[in-house]
């Protein structure tokens, strides 16, 4: 099936509403109340589980055997770890990503009372009182602090504003969106993923696409934290496409332009089946792609996947730079990556075994590329079962 044509405007709009909402893991609701509002826009309706991922099934030809593209809600963000004598707060981070990108953010505490504006900063900020103090501090977590802004001059003072050990902390994303098509902020991951699969949706949506199968559009809330896709899939679904960043950097593959289609992370390699048919649709289409593999990096697949589902999974990515930093993309990967979409779940099912989810013997098994499978030892194959697709 060919891609289908992207609306860049719509992807631009949502991507900027989504980064105006605060959504450090565990405190997503907001985010969660617009995503299912705006899946509702376009014609579906989610469920929710208790904690608010999001599940969106469009209906294709055949129930059994659907296919899931899942994207996250949350972000990285930090929490109050202690109310400091001098009127400050301590934090912890909420994700993993480093007290050196912490330094100088504006961010916002959520309250029970109502939340407050302030600035992390390290523990000696002037430098007219440290002098070179100030550059020669390492680097942690527990060499920053957040400055209220309000009277906060002593542990007391935080507790009598309501601040307390606990509360979440969002971290100002500052985008700015250039008119080269590049977009600079914090939280691209995974705001931008979340945009990539609503415009696929509206594209299907606008053309009245039938697919194969069903198509589970699913939105997580806690994958920085490694929960992600545990409790989220059902099981009709057999196959899996995870939508987040890759890393554009030294020593890596990745680009902030096409499709990056990741071949490992650190839990291992994706499925062999699955990536190997969405590297055909690349080239069938003429999507920009390349290959990439990630060696500290895990996503929703890897939640899915240690929680026991048996889908094959599969993680396609926007390049970005300086990830879990100031993070740099560019639209040409975001429309990529929804072209991709749009030709995945719109294209024929090569291993209709997967329909269930066990079947007796071989037949209808795939085959991988060895010196043995071009021998013809399993003669009661049709060839048409020997796909190597999903």
């Amino acid at each position: 099936m060919r891609r289908l044509t992207i609306d860049s405007d719509y992807l631009i709009k949502v991507l900027k509403d989504l980064l105006t909402i605060p959504s450090p893991t565990g405190y997503t609701d907001t985010i969660v109340r617009y995503v299912t509002g705006e899946l509702q826009k376009l014609g579906l309706e989610a469920e929710l589980t208790r904690r608010g991922a999001i599940r969106a099934v469009r209906q294709g030809s055949r129930r059994q055997g659907a296919r899931a593209v899942v994207t996250h809600l949350d972000t990285l963000g930090a929490q109050i770890k202690a109310l400091k004598p001098n009127g400050r707060a301590a934090l912890v981070p909420v994700g993993h990503w480093s007290a050196r990108f912490a330094e100088g953010a504006r961010a916002t505490i959520f309250t029970e009372k109502g939340s407050y504006r302030g600035t992390i900063l390290p523990l000696k900020a002037s430098g007219h009182t440290y002098n070179d103090e100030v550059d020669t501090m390492p680097i942690g977590w527990d060499y920053v602090e957040m400055r209220v802004d309000a009277m906060s001059r002593s542990a007391e003072d935080l507790e009598k504003l309501g601040i307390d050990i606990g509360d979440m902390v969002a971290i100002d994303p500052q985008p700015e969106f250039i008119d080269n098509g590049f977009i600079v902020s914090r939280h691209l991951d995974n705001k931008a993923g979340v945009a990539v699969e609503l415009a696929a949706l509206k594209a299907l949506q606008d053309e009245k696409v039938r697919t194969p199968v069903d198509i589970h559009f699913l939105f997580t809330i806690a994958e920085e934290v490694g929960v992600g896709a545990a409790s989220v899939l059902t099981p009709e679904v057999a196959s899996m496409i995870a939508v987040d960043n890759g890393t554009s950097a030294p020593g890596q593959n990745s680009s902030e332009f096409g499709v990056t289609i990741a071949m490992a992370d650190q839990t291992g390699p994706f499925d062999y089946h699955l990536t190997k048919k969405l590297v055909d649709l690349c080239r069938e289409n003429d999507i920009r792609y390349q290959k990439d593999i990630f060696r500290y990096y895990r996503s929703d697949s890897a939640s899915a996947l240690e929680a026991g589902a048996d889908v094959r999974t599969a993680l396609i990515t926007f390049g970005v730079d300086a990830s879990h930093g100031y993070e740099r993309i560019h639209l040409h990967a975001l429309r990529s990556l929804s072209e991709l979409i749009t030709a995945y779940v719109t294209s024929p099912v090569a291993i209709t075994r997967d329909f269930s989810p066990t079947a007796e013997g071989v037949k209808g098994f795939t085959r991988q590329n060895t010196d043995e499978a071009s021998q013809d030892l399993s003669p009661d194959i049709g060839d048409n079962e020997l796909d190597a697709g999903e």
